[in-house]
């Protein structure tokens, strides 16, 4: 019996460089290229982009997107992903800090997952244009399972004015 393809879109970020050839930016190329191997299988993947850092840090982060299908269920993904933040030398000391690399689950494929200390979809993407735009390159027709609001949409209700934006 084959085992059912789940599709996920996973932020990718980075904003603390493992050493100099190991820039942000190329700590997120290397992530992205890792979604493109062994149990995974790259659907597309956003441009990489530089954006201001929430929270304290005062280091610009290199941000992208990518959709990749895995047989993997959502706590088993997320087992994965920590190892790969772990082996580019992530340190999980302190909330909001600088970190070599951050990989969340935004979507999948099948709505909604709450166990633990994962959800999905993300409770914060809807409000982080650095997911929010390149998702709606990539993925513009997915739908929050939440809001039923498709990536476009959500994306072009965030670049609305601060006044005229509906709430929810």
């Amino acid at each position: 019996m084959a085992k059912r393809l789940h599709s996920y879109a996973i932020a990718i970020g980075s904003n603390q460089s493992r050493s100099r050839k190991l820039t942000p930016h190329r700590l997120v190329e290397k992530a992205v290229a890792r979604l493109s191997r062994k149990s995974f299988k790259m659907i597309a993947a956003s441009a990489i982009s530089a954006t201001a850092p929430l929270g304290p840090s005062r280091r610009r982060y290199a941000n992208a997107v990518a959709l990749v299908n895995t047989e993997l269920q959502p706590d088993a993904l997320l087992a994965k992903l920590q190892k790969m933040e772990d082996k580019a030398g992530r340190k999980r000391h302190r909330a909001w800090a600088a970190r070599t690399l951050d990989l969340d689950i935004i979507l999948w494929s099948g709505g909604m997952w709450a166990d633990g200390d994962l959800v999905i979809p993300h409770p914060s993407f809807r409000s982080r244009s650095f997911v929010l735009e390149p998702l709606a390159q990539i993925a513009p027709h997915w739908r929050d399972p939440v809001s039923g609001l498709s990536m476009r949409h959500l994306a072009a209700r965030w670049k609305k004015p601060r006044g005229k934006r509906k709430a929810g």
